[in-house]
């Protein structure tokens, strides 16, 4: 298949063609992903509340990657539009520097309604960049919150973007943040209180230190200045080659195949067919839905 070569060989082209195909399940889809081999490249998450800079600190990531002399994908998943369920924000305009960058291949996203801050398709789009020339690969979310657990069994390793002025957030949030960061990115740190905030996050995450006597390491950085970025891409670095396998990444995993099994199942029902059938039954006044699905499943 033409796309699959394309993707191998580095067309840029190609990769965006087959996240198109994938994510709207096009014609041809399906072989792309029957094709692909099992690469073991780090997917790194970002996630953490809305106006964190997660954003700034992706670009300032970037810059980080590229001057190690590797090739980088970022994903950004955005909120919907509710009209056409498009991405809303658009990332690649405010990451614009790398556009022409070919170490860089930035891609927006909409999460569709997805609760998990994510895209419906990101596993099997995070596959499809696998399978192209991108050493490292960059998941942003939509910064929803505690339910965003997802992207810590996409990602090899998740860093949790704070600010602050996040302190109330912090205790609300808190046994979510403890289950899914791997490293802290105390954002904006030059605006007051963020060495006492940093100091505080510490205190709060020492109980979980003493249990696994793994230090979730906090960093202080300014995305828009690049202050304390090298140290933030040194812990990420550090967490990739010490991570330990999670069942989180397997029960992701579970889910993702039990839905490609119950959408196979559900190919030969048509939900234009069953409308009809209750209608009917509607009007015999004779309808229990439950046995109806019941028989109309066999």
């Amino acid at each position: 298949m033409e796309i699959v070569k394309g993707l191998k060989n580095g067309n840029v082209k190609a990769l965006s063609r087959a996240i198109t195909l994938v994510e709207n399940e096009l014609a041809g889809y399906q072989s792309i992903l029957l094709s692909l081999e099992n690469h073991r490249k780090p997917v790194i998450g970002i996630t953490g509340p809305p106006g964190a800079g997660k954003s700034t600190l992706t670009d300032a990531l970037i810059g980080e990657i590229v001057a190690a002399g590797k090739k980088v994908a970022v994903i950004c998943v955005d909120p919907s539009s509710p009209f056409n369920k498009g991405a809303l924000l658009g990332d690649r305009i405010r990451m614009s520097r790398w556009y022409d960058n070919e170490n860089v291949f930035i891609r927006s996203l909409a999460s569709r309604g997805s609760m998990g801050g994510l895209n419906s398709k990101i596993i099997e789009i995070t596959d499809v960049i696998k399978e192209s020339i991108f050493d490292i690969i960059i998941v942003e979310t939509v910064g929803v919150g505690q339910s965003e657990i997802e992207i810590a069994g996409l990602a090899d390793v998740t860093v949790v973007v704070l600010v602050p002025e996040a302190g109330d957030e912090i205790q609300t949030m808190k046994a979510g943040l403890m289950e899914i960061a791997d490293v802290f990115a105390v954002n904006k740190s030059d605006r007051p209180g963020a060495d006492l905030f940093v100091r505080n996050l510490r205190l709060m995450l020492a109980p979980a230190f003493s249990k696994t006597n793994d230090e979730i390491k906090i960093i202080s950085t300014v995305g828009q200045t690049g202050a304390g970025i090298n140290d933030l891409y040194d812990a990420i670095q550090h967490s990739v080659q010490i991570k330990k396998q999670t069942d989180k990444k397997a029960w992701l995993l579970a889910d993702k195949v039990y839905q490609l099994i119950q959408n196979k199942m559900m190919k030969g029902f048509d939900r234009e067919l069953i409308k009809t059938e209750i209608e009917k039954e509607l009007m015999n006044n004779n309808l229990n839905i439950y046995k109806f699905a019941l028989a109309y499943g066999k």
